[in-house]
């Protein structure tokens, strides 16, 4: 059981280490776009700024592929290269249905895991050879396809919905807590699977129209990066070379939003114990 529960594990944060570039991309050029454009009493004014726009777009597009990369890719990690068809099948609909990202992690693990039972039919020596590139490719993604606008897309699409507007009726104490809770988990392990699901469920409300969430989740980002590479300048004495050299490539990192910054000093020694 537990052996399964780390293959589920290490599944899943492989579809999220191919998502979070796009993240990151899409993030980045949408919130430019924004900035330098013209506002108005409805929001941003595009119109007279065709090279704002131009970023938005790309921006919005590598958004748009965020969910067939997240799904395709936890296929991959399952069943291999026959699981990346239905897995970018089942994201993209995903979208369109508006299942969002749950929607998507659910579409990836089934295409992995149907494309997984059919590797495993016995057929022909004349059919195996095309089993991978048309037999497998079809049916996989017809199933997941099926399930997809059938059977889970809808429910997951009124989960997402709900959690929008959950959020969205939150008082400010409960954001308070919100925030909190989502900061410490960002923080927690650095870049590990439970940083990854605070990031995740903020990138799913931005998705939702929610920006809240992920106001929170990158405030806490670039916290610990940040705060080692300024307490390696501001005091450098009680930090050896590698370390101050660290600090330096964590402040780089923590302006750009990533946590694994703050790892290297996380095996460092407590203050009063020998290093030896």
């Amino acid at each position: 059981m537990l052996d399964a529960l780390k293959k589920l594990r290490q599944h899943l944060l492989t579809g999220v280490s191919f998502a979070i570039p796009f993240i990151a991309c899409g993030g980045i050029m949408i919130a430019a776009a924004i900035a330098f454009a013209p506002m108005t009493a409805s929001g941003p004014d595009f119109s007279h700024s065709p090279v704002l726009k131009l970023i938005l777009d790309i921006g919005s597009t590598a958004f748009t592929l965020l969910l067939p990369v997240l799904a395709g890719y936890i296929a991959y990690s399952i069943a291999g290269k026959p699981g990346l068809v239905p897995g970018f099948v089942g994201g993209y609909l995903s979208g369109e249905v508006k299942a969002g990202f749950l929607g998507a992690l659910l579409a990836g693990l089934l295409a992995g895991y149907v494309v997984q039972l059919l590797k495993k039919i016995p057929v022909s020596k004349y059919i195996r050879s095309i089993m991978p590139i048309l037999i497998i490719p079809i049916v996989s993604a017809s199933v997941v396809g099926v399930v997809m606008l059938r059977v889970l897309g809808v429910p997951m699409a009124d989960l997402m919905t709900f959690l929008a507007a959950w959020l969205k009726t939150r008082g400010t104490g409960n954001a308070v807590v919100l925030g909190l809770n989502r900061g410490a988990m960002i923080a927690f392990d650095m870049g590990g699977p439970v940083n990854k699901a605070a990031f995740f469920f903020g990138a799913a409300m931005i998705k939702e129209g929610n920006y809240t969430v992920m106001g929170a989740c990158a405030a806490a980002i670039c916290t610990p990066p940040l705060g080692l590479g300024l307490a390696t300048l501001i005091n450098r004495q009680l930090w050896n070379e590698e370390e101050r050299e660290a600090g330096i490539a964590g402040l780089a990192m923590g302006m750009i939003g990533i946590t694994e910054g703050a790892i290297p000093f996380g095996r460092r020694p407590r203050m009063g114990t020998s290093a030896d």
